[in-house]
Formats: structure tokens, sequence, C-alpha cells
């Protein structure tokens, strides 16, 4: 099993259109953990980390969105794994 981490920034319409909502629910599907929140500039970012498959699926996931988002960027940055994340929640927006 390998475990791995992925800091994702997504860009278009991704806020107001239950991104993060969707995000969490997939997220605990697949068994991630890490966040997911809204930024200051409009976009929406996230740490997903586990099994690799599972990780790739939640990528995907990303790529889209639920269906009132539209997706016009992913920025991916693969991470080493932080190991100390429990479960998946939407964290705060911060200045």
């Amino acid at each position: 099993m390998s475990i791995v981490c992925a800091h994702v920034i997504v860009s278009g319409k991704v806020q107001g259109v239950y991104y993060r909502a969707k995000a969490r629910e997939m997220a605990v599907a697949l068994e991630l953990a890490g966040w997911v929140k809204n930024m200051l500039d409009g976009r929406v970012e996230g740490i997903f980390e586990g099994e690799r498959e599972n990780v790739d699926k939640m990528i995907d996931w990303c790529r889209q969105g639920p269906s009132r988002a539209d997706v016009t960027g992913l920025e991916i940055e693969w991470k080493e794994p932080q190991g100390d994340l429990s479960g998946f929640i939407i964290a705060p927006t911060r200045a």
C-alpha cells in the first residue's frame, strides 16, 4: 500500500456550487485524510492523503467537481505524506 499526499488548487466557478461539501463527501468515501477550503481569490484548495489509487480518483473528481461547478484549471503538487492527518474536514477560509 502506497500512501501519498497531493496538494491541489482548483480554478474556475468552484465557490458557491457546493464544491467543498461534495469534495468532502468524495474524500470520505475514498477514505482519504486532509482538508478542503475556499481561497480568498475564488479558488478552492485541498490536501488529499491516502492510498495512491484513491488520491488519483479524488484528483480525477476535482477536474470536474459537482454538477454546478465549471473547473477551468487544476494545479497539483505532490508532497511527502504528513501522516498526522485523520479524517477529512472543510477548513475555514483565512486572510
